[in-house]
């Protein structure tokens, strides 16, 4: 049977391991801030402000 850590030593243990799950947590949620939110949406208006296509050279 595994013997149970004394009281004076748990303390240091859980607070270790508390750092290190609200490090986690707090990493997880930049990086799932961070994603792409969906395909990018041509703006309002049918005209477009510029008056030809880009690049006008490699098309010809």
């Amino acid at each position: 049977m595994t013997e149970r850590l004394p009281t004076s030593q748990r303390a240091p243990v859980a607070r270790r391991l508390a750092a290190a799950l609200l490090i986690a947590l707090m990493a997880g949620g930049a990086v799932a801030a961070c994603g792409k939110k969906g395909p990018p949406k041509p703006p309002a208006g049918d005209e477009a402000p510029y008056p030809r296509t880009y690049p006008q050279g490699a098309s010809s």
